[in-house]
């Protein structure tokens, strides 16, 4: 490479990090809007919405604590966080054993069943959200147990096309190996096959997390309005004739965002590795 490819290839590199920088900043400055306007009063934040907090419009912490009372945050916080780590746990587990046994049981049998879990990520949920929710509530699946087997159903085709991706990568005689040792199928499972699941699982782990801790529309199709989650309560903030505590929405917001927030960026690093991981081809 000559001194005038090396100067066009930084030029390049140059506006690329000035164009992902400010569509960085674009992403990130509802979140610091959110964030400003939770410390100011409701009244400012209709008439001043991008103006800082100062002596006339900083009310401290008064939103949050007001927001808290309003909405029972504490019991739908326990109610989430039930309902995401146990649907996040049996769709790694669940869906991790499918992909292992898809992989390795060559047949027509696990061929159809593959392409079952891949047509079910088109399907849109608005097109099986009425029928779904008659059926839950017809087998008594309208609780915060039902919902973790609905989230199991819906998160699973996604899950298992990239564990399979993943699986696809591990050399067999591995497995071989265990296997001659004397370990059975679920052993080598147990001791072998997921602990190199791992980047995968964290991937699958952050991807549900942040659907299912946000999520709105399946549990307030499933659950009754006294046991809803975090978006269900913070929608209670919004009252009679459209009005709405400002102040309170926005702290309840912040508080909504931030755990997911926390674990995301302390699960970054492998949402590429298992991203990629997954997409390799057998």
């Amino acid at each position: 490479m000559d001194k005038r490819e090396m100067e066009v290839s930084k030029t390049t590199g140059t506006i690329l990090t000035i164009c992902l920088t400010a569509l960085s900043l674009g992403f990130l400055f509802p979140v610091v809007l959110v964030l400003i306007n939770s410390f100011k009063s409701k009244l400012f934040i209709s008439n001043a919405p991008f103006q800082l907090p100062n002596g006339d419009t900083y009310v401290g912490f008064a939103n949050y604590t007001e927001g808290i009372r309003k909405t029972g945050l504490l019991h739908a916080f326990g109610r989430s966080l039930f309902i995401t780590v146990a649907s996040v746990a049996v769709i790694i587990l669940f869906t991790s054993m499918t992909a292992w046994f898809i992989t390795r049981v060559k047949s027509v049998f696990t061929s159809l069943l593959y392409y079952v879990f891949v047509f079910a990520m088109i399907v849109p949920f608005q097109m099986v959200m009425f029928t779904m929710s008659k059926t839950a509530n017809d087998l008594y699946l309208n609780s915060m147990y039902g919902l973790v087997l609905l989230y199991l159903g819906f998160g699973a085709g996604q899950a298992v096309f990239l564990f399979c991706g993943f699986v696809k990568a591990i050399p067999l005689e591995i497995e071989e190996a265990a296997m001659i040792d004397g370990c059975s199928p679920l052993q080598t499972y147990v001791h072998v096959v997921f602990p190199m699941l791992k980047p995968t699982a964290v991937t699958v782990a952050i991807l549900n997390s942040m659907w299912i801790w946000n999520d709105y529309l399946l549990p307030s199709l499933i659950l009754p309005q006294e046991k809803g989650t975090i978006p269900m309560v913070i929608q209670n903030l919004k009252g009679g004739y459209g009005s709405i505590d400002m102040g309170a929405m926005m702290a309840m917001l912040v508080l909504a965002i931030l755990p997911i927030v926390v674990f995301y960026l302390s699960c970054q690093k492998y949402i590429i590795k298992g991203v990629a991981a997954g997409a390799v081809k057998g």
